[in-house]
């Protein structure tokens, strides 16, 4: 009886198709293993991203039907930029950028002082700190804080996680400081957030402690000096009038309930009203009134808390710990250090923003003007806030495939 050896189930057969396998492993291998786009995503950053940003535009939407100055287009076409933007950013690899310390530092100082250029500067609600070219308006203020990022990541990464020499701490904090100071005296509350973004990319850099530690009590000691200095008269101050007042209504909310602590009582007022399960969508009856100021931009949560209430509150609070931790967890696992030094800039932007705004809403921080990200109106908060998303999918795109 003759034996059929060519069959599927034989050796050969079987080892034709381990053949076909393995050549089309190789070719697999050869193309990066990549599976498709998705693979490029992450995902565990990227979806509660996007969902606060539609948390944002339904906040907005909501603001828009009593509030004439929150244009629901407007935040969907900064919403449509921003998108735009994050995809270029997430294409591109920013790993080019790690030896452009100069540009990038003479770029910052740029932006910063835009505002004070004759005929591109001017004033709104007071503050100076915007740019008009022809139809477009924005904040220079706000792109800065991306160049911030990415300037201090590329002057820290050159140490490799370790600063061994105080002259080379000392040389990243005057790299802060030139911008930090130019900024400052046209916009505090941004001061801040680069302020934040800057210290937590050196201490991640490898600063010893106690340098670390000098330098906090060295900033103690400055702000307090600021904040007397700016209550005796018959002197120039250093702090505006605004400015020192917010922070003695800090102290005490109760100083001037009717003057500088109006805003502060009427956003806790919205906050609390908002109960359990919050009043409904474009029912905020508080923050829809004119009782909050500004309630689309610098009290936004308090407009969001009031229709959606403590368990609206804590999802939205939750969906920003899911992306910042899930950004955190990127980067403990990469072993590029400029990389790393990326995502830490976007944490800290994130972070501190998050807790400013929701903490001047509830009375525990200063009121500063600080946007919330993703959801308070604005252009060029929202874009530079998509940007920083795209620099965290950049990162996971371009990192080597071990991360």
């Amino acid at each position: 009886m003759a034996l059929d050896m060519t069959g599927p189930g034989t050796a050969s057969g079987g080892l034709s198709a381990l053949t076909r396998r393995s050549a089309k492993g190789g070719a697999h291998a050869r193309s990066g293993g990549r599976r498709g786009p998705i693979a490029d995503l992450y995902l565990s950053q990227l979806i509660p991203a996007l969902l606060v940003v539609l948390i944002g535009i339904v906040t907005i939407l909501s603001a828009s039907l009593s509030i004439p100055e929150a244009n629901f287009v407007s935040h969907l076409a900064g919403v449509a930029i921003g998108l735009a933007a994050a995809i270029f950013v997430w294409r591109y690899d920013c790993r080019s950028l790690s030896n452009m310390t100069t540009a990038l530092f003479i770029l910052a100082c740029v932006l910063m002082v835009l505002p004070r250029v004759p005929g591109l500067g001017y004033e709104v609600n007071g503050m100076m700190g915007w740019v008009k070219l022809g139809p477009l308006r924005f904040q220079p203020s706000e792109p800065s804080k991306i160049v911030t990022i990415f300037l201090m990541a590329s002057a820290c990464a050159q140490y490799n996680g370790k600063i061994d020499t105080f002259r080379d701490y000392a040389k990243l904090c005057g790299t802060l400081l030139v911008p930090l100071l130019l900024i400052l005296s046209l916009d505090l509350g941004t001061g801040l957030v680069i302020f934040f973004i800057g210290a937590a990319i050196i201490i991640c850099s490898g600063a010893p402690r106690t340098w670390v530690l000098g330098t906090v009590a060295l900033i103690v000691a400055v702000a307090a000096f600021v904040v007397i200095e700016s209550q005796i008269e018959g002197i120039p101050h250093i702090l505006k009038d605004y400015q020192l007042k917010r922070l003695i209504v800090f102290v005490d909310p109760d100083i001037d309930p009717t003057g500088d602590g109006y805003n502060l009582r009427q956003a806790m007022i919205a906050v609390g009203s908002g109960g359990l399960l919050g009043k409904g969508f474009g029912n905020a009856s508080q923050a829809l009134s004119g009782f909050v100021p500004e309630a689309q931009t610098d009290f936004v949560f308090s407009l969001f808390a009031e229709q959606f209430g403590f368990v609206g509150s804590i999802v939205l609070l939750g969906l920003y710990a899911c992306m910042i931790l899930s950004t955190v967890l990127l980067a403990i696992k990469l072993e590029s250090t400029y990389s790393r030094l990326l995502l830490v800039g976007c944490v800290a932007m994130w972070t501190f923003q998050v807790l400013e705004n929701v903490g001047m809403c509830l009375g525990i921080m200063p009121i500063t003007g600080i946007p919330l990200p993703f959801v308070s109106y604005g252009s060029s908060s929202m874009v530079v806030q998509l940007v920083a998303v795209g620099i965290v999918q950049s990162v996971w795109r371009h990192r080597p495939k071990a991360a």
